[in-house]
């Protein structure tokens, strides 16, 4: 019998989870628990093979409460006969924020898992739910090691300048500064890129993760020196539900004009802005795509738009451009926003393939999008977080107490 790493992602009313060998990490299956933490509508868990065939299948009656440590629970009494005799050894988390003090993936204590929970405030509608998987299966499995891998980690080592806001010492040491998200995402990207492109990896790249949550990354020689996002998940490009960036003074004048207190403003900025907002319609980039409506037209442009202003942005910061890479759900689908993207870009020497562009992505492969003889390189990556929380998974595990 072969170790297994799981890897698990948690959200408020899901959780995902993944299942590779711990030496090849060849994937094993992957699903997700939905419907969690909620009474009415009843939670489903499903888990399929890398090839897409249905493992198994569970519906839980809608006045089924499910919560976290249940959906564990059950996941590790039905997950093993589908492990193809693998035998499971840790658990690799992904936690959003690690702070100023968690620069890299690190193996969960009391003492780790206490300074996490003081992070929540940086994080309201991340870090509770991520963590709660941990304290779930100290309980059910406290034989299984648990891994923390941070999305904050990969930027740690950006610039001093880049981190800081115009703010007081005071504010910047208490931990108010820019720390960069998605960076599992990118730190996949950065690791795959000398594979397709080496120029691009021993020089200036800026990576789009664009999905629900979206942000950019400006790489030097593969590592981060400048993200669009900052404090919080809510800086940079508008998403899904989320604002992106907004003028301080927004904020203030919601208090002072409208008489939202702090829990309403998160609501607004998390939940009830960026795509959906401004279209009144969706969130889902395919739906708006595919919308008549003037404010869904409306809603993409300004995707589009923000975008560009952060490519240049990044661009600035990297001192010159060599690559773009797109990634994520909305980035590896979505040619149609490349294209537009990628046409805005035309002043950085970015000249699209436009045939190359409507081909489908192949399974993890890439796919350049530029013309050959383009100045600047366009590809698409899909990318691999879980992969990269396993990897970080097995290496800490292994090592010697």
């Amino acid at each position: 019998m072969t170790d297994a790493i799981a890897v698990v992602n948690a959200g408020s009313s899901s959780l995902k989870f993944s299942v590779f060998t711990s030496k090849a990490f060849k994937p094993l299956l992957h699903g997700q628990v939905e419907g969690l933490g909620s009474l009415g509508h009843g939670a489903h868990a499903i888990a399929k093979a890398h090839d897409g065939h249905v493992l198994l299948e569970q519906r839980w009656a809608p006045d089924a409460h499910m919560g976290h440590e249940a959906a564990l629970a059950y996941l590790l009494q039905a997950l093993p006969p589908h492990l193809q005799g693998h035998h499971l050894v840790a658990v690799g988390h992904r936690i959003v924020h690690g702070g100023v003090h968690c620069h890299e993936p690190v193996l969960l204590s009391e003492a780790v898992l206490a300074e996490l929970h003081t992070l929540i405030p940086l994080a309201p509608l991340h870090q509770p739910h991520n963590l709660s998987p941990v304290a779930a299966l100290h309980k059910l499995a406290p034989h299984l090691p648990q891994v923390a891998c941070f999305d904050t980690a990969f930027h740690a080592g950006n610039p001093e300048v880049a981190t800081r806001f115009a703010l007081p010492f005071e504010l910047h040491d208490a931990g108010v500064r820019r720390y960069g998200f998605h960076g599992l995402s990118y730190e996949y990207i950065a690791s795959r890129l000398p594979h397709v492109d080496a120029h691009a990896a021993k020089g200036r790249t800026v990576v789009m993760h664009l999905g629900n949550g979206a942000s950019m990354c400006a790489l030097k020689a593969g590592r981060s020196v400048a993200s669009s996002m900052g404090f919080t998940a809510l800086d940079g490009l508008p998403m899904g539900t989320r604002c992106g960036s907004i003028d301080a003074g927004v904020l203030l004048w919601l208090m002072d004009q409208r008489g939202l207190n702090a829990r309403q403003i998160e609501h607004l900025l998390y939940s009830e802005s960026g795509l959906l907002g401004v279209s009144g319609l969706s969130s889902d980039m395919r739906t708006l795509l595919d919308s008549d409506s003037a404010k869904a037209r409306e809603a993409v442009d300004l995707y589009v738009y923000r975008i560009g202003r952060e490519l240049g942005s990044l661009s600035a910061a990297l001192g010159g451009l060599d690559a773009i890479v797109f990634t994520a759900g909305i980035g590896e689908h979505a040619a149609p926003i490349r294209e537009r993207v990628v046409r805005d870009a035309a002043w950085l020497g970015i000249d699209l393939d436009e045939a190359a562009n409507l081909q489908q992505v192949a399974d993890g492969q890439a796919l350049r999008i530029s013309k050959t003889d383009s100045r600047v390189a366009a590809w698409v990556i899909p990318t691999n977080e879980e992969l990269m929380i396993a990897r970080h998974t097995a290496r800490l595990v292994a090592q010697p107490a």
